[in-house]
């Protein structure tokens, strides 16, 4: 008998290897579904309190922020746009991937036009998961993938 194989007769490792199997079903999954939500929730409040007071936001675009390229006013409602519809789109796991391209371009414009934080290389890391990755399996994405699958 192999070293191998006196390992996968060993109770103890294969109590782990079960553990590590449910990891790898349950727990990726459940951490992937926890960044999308952390990450909606970050620009959802941010989105939100555009939205609660309008004229502020657009002085700050104008004054404070000063995006470039294109006018401040555009720039505001793009920006209150973006923060709270792309949470949703992460949130469901629908589209994500993409949802995640208008959020990365964001935090790369507040990072280099007007405040760098470490938070921003955070939320970069945490965003290009989920492009990168995906949705993950607790998502409206895998969701219609394996019904697509399923009949196909």
């Amino acid at each position: 008998m192999t070293i191998l194989e006196k390992f996968y007769n060993n109770k103890v490792a294969s109590f782990y290897l079960k553990l590590t199997e449910i990891a790898a079903r349950i727990a990726l999954p459940a951490l992937i579904l926890i960044i999308r939500i952390w990450m909606a929730r970050i620009f959802w409040y941010s989105g939100l309190t555009k939205i609660n007071n309008m004229d502020n936001t657009i002085y700050l675009f104008k004054y404070e922020y000063k995006v470039p390229f294109i006018p401040a006013e555009l720039a505001a409602y793009l920006t209150m746009f973006t923060e709270v519809s792309m949470p949703i789109f992460l949130v469901l796991g629908f589209g994500a991937r993409l949802a995640t391209l208008p959020l990365l371009i964001m935090t790369a414009i507040i990072e280099f036009t007007y405040l760098s934080l470490p938070e921003h290389t955070y939320w970069t890391f945490l965003l290009c998961i989920i492009a990168f990755y995906g949705p993950g399996r607790f998502s409206l994405d895998n969701f219609l993938y394996e019904k697509i699958k399923i009949h196909h």
